[in-house]
């Protein structure tokens, strides 16, 4: 039953877990902790593992961006122990959302789903944006020219993103297990790729090229109002680069090779014993993910001197490797970047459908999108129509540009997952919980507040789309979700009964 009236109607736990019993709106469980843990690390390890190191250490930390990635794993840790924790009392589709509709209410609910979806939705468009980009570098790497483009009309349509992002929206809607199978072979091949080129790394180290390990701290470079992050622009502080600033800074920039986590905790519903399965798989994933980036960061600040790296316009494992002599290693990097392209896009497909499927079936959103296929169990309508609309975007705009919004979304949800264990824990003691985050209520909300830390690094113009986003989501919300709500009818047939 829904409790309390109104923006902060309440779904209760035992509603939700009810609605997974609905036989026209019912996922398959079919999930063991390995598949959860692959989604993970396949979402988590993409392009950014051969990049995102190597440019925080060029820009903002030089060498101790290794430290910057501990702190980064810790906090993301935190988060990620809020999750299973929800996932574990509450094994139901929607993740933040879900969690939050039954802990802050349904105007929170519905403005972390919404910040959700523009989250996926952008990350799989990028993503896919990206996985043409770097299909045309690997063509090119192997001396094969071919088009990237198709002309129609006054438009060109890049063809790469609309092809993968229709290969794995025919595997999603086929069935989860069977994308998942697909999506562990890939998985596989591309931390094998990772590996080997971290152990080839290896042997170009110099030991001397950790000195300093905490570069000393200098300005940074100038920058526009709008283009600073947040709590620069408030505070009117002057932006510094490298020393300890530069080490935290880091931290910020490198959290986001850890985003895709929350993803996995949108097929909570699709996972053989949740309980246990959930926790395994997201926490297992991570601590893969974790070390996988630290060696690579190792290798690439001991190859070459972080000033080195600077000097590139975009520094990278590559840019490393063609330093040392080592050029081939562009080549295995290339193909290593286009597998672990190919399953973040699965996987954010995944999470994008998943997360519109729990608002739909709560009324939310248009509920006929939420019905699943009596035959593969799962929502193949709703799965093609995002499928159908992720491809557009990627093939047809320049939507790389907006690529920081999708950490934004990312860490108000996580914000809101980390406050609401304590809500939960207070409200709800009686729930069943197979894995309990320790020292709540102190480690939960020291994650929230270092996700609300993380937030402010991000620049000011992308606070300002990311209100604009919400507003447009608050509109919709009040002018069709609070009409609509399955909560608010149950809400007011008590109210008639009573």
């Amino acid at each position: 039953m829904a409790t309390r009236t109104g923006l902060f109607r309440r779904k209760s736990v035992e509603d939700s877990l009810a609605a997974v019993d609905d036989p026209e709106r019912s996922l398959k469980r079919e999930l063991t902790a390995w598949d959860l843990a692959v989604l993970g690390v396949a979402v988590a390890v993409g392009a950014g593992i051969f990049s995102v190191g190597a440019t925080a250490a060029a820009n903002y930390a030089g060498p101790s961006v290794i430290v910057s990635f501990v702190i980064a794993s810790i906090v993301c840790a935190l988060a990620v122990m809020c999750y299973a924790e929800f996932a574990s009392a509450m094994p139901v589709a929607g993740s933040a959302y879900t969690f939050s509709y039954a802990t802050m209410g349904e105007l929170v609910a519905w403005i972390i789903g919404w910040d959700l979806i523009l989250e996926m939705l952008l990350a799989s468009a990028v993503i896919a944006k990206f996985w043409g980009v770097y299909l045309g570098d690997a063509f090119g790497l192997f001396g094969i020219d071919l088009p990237l483009t198709i002309p129609l009309g006054p438009v060109d349509l890049e063809w790469g993103p609309v092809f993968i992002v229709a290969v794995f929206t025919a595997l999603l809607a086929l069935g989860t297990k069977l994308s998942t199978r697909v999506n562990s072979v890939f998985t596989v091949i591309k931390v094998a790729i990772t590996l080997f080129v971290i152990v080839v790394g290896f042997f170009f180290v110099d030991a001397s090229n950790y000195t300093p390990f905490v570069p000393p701290a200098q300005p940074a470079p100038e920058q526009g109002n709008l283009e600073q992050p947040l709590v620069g622009f408030l505070t009117g502080l002057e932006p510094t680069t490298y020393g300890v600033m530069g080490l935290l800074a880091g931290a910020a920039l490198v959290f986001f090779a850890f985003i895709g986590f929350d993803v996995v905790a949108t097929t909570a519903e699709e996972a053989k014993d949740p309980q246990r399965t959930l926790p395994r798989g997201i926490l297992g994933g991570l601590a893969i993910v974790t070390v996988l980036y630290i060696l690579v960061t190792l290798v690439v600040t001991g190859m070459v001197s972080y000033t080195e790296l600077a000097e590139s316009d975009a520094p990278s494992l590559t840019t490393a490797f063609v330093l040392v002599g080592a050029d081939w290693a562009g080549r295995v990097i290339s193909v290593g970047i286009l597998i672990g392209l190919t399953t973040v896009i699965m996987v954010l497909l995944l999470g994008l459908t998943r997360i519109v499927f729990a608002m739909s079936r709560d009324g939310l959103l248009p509920r006929g999108i939420s019905r699943t296929s009596p035959r593969y169990r799962t929502p193949v309508r709703l799965q093609v129509g995002v499928g159908v609309v992720v491809a557009l975007i990627a093939g047809l705009s320049q939507v790389e540009l907006l690529e920081e919004m999708i950490n934004i979304g990312t860490l108000s949800a996580f914000v809101l997952v980390s406050f609401g264990i304590p809500i939960l824990r207070r409200s709800r003691p009686d729930l069943h919980r197979s894995f309990k985050v320790p020292w709540s209520p102190v480690l939960p909300i020291v994650s929230g507040v270092a996700c609300l830390w993380l937030m402010a690094n991000l620049t000011t113009l992308t606070w300002l789309r990311f209100l604009g986003w919400v507003a447009v989501g608050l509109i919709i919300y009040g002018f069709y979700g609070y009409r609509h709500s399955v909560a608010g009818r149950d809400a007011l047939k008590g109210d008639v009964a009573a």
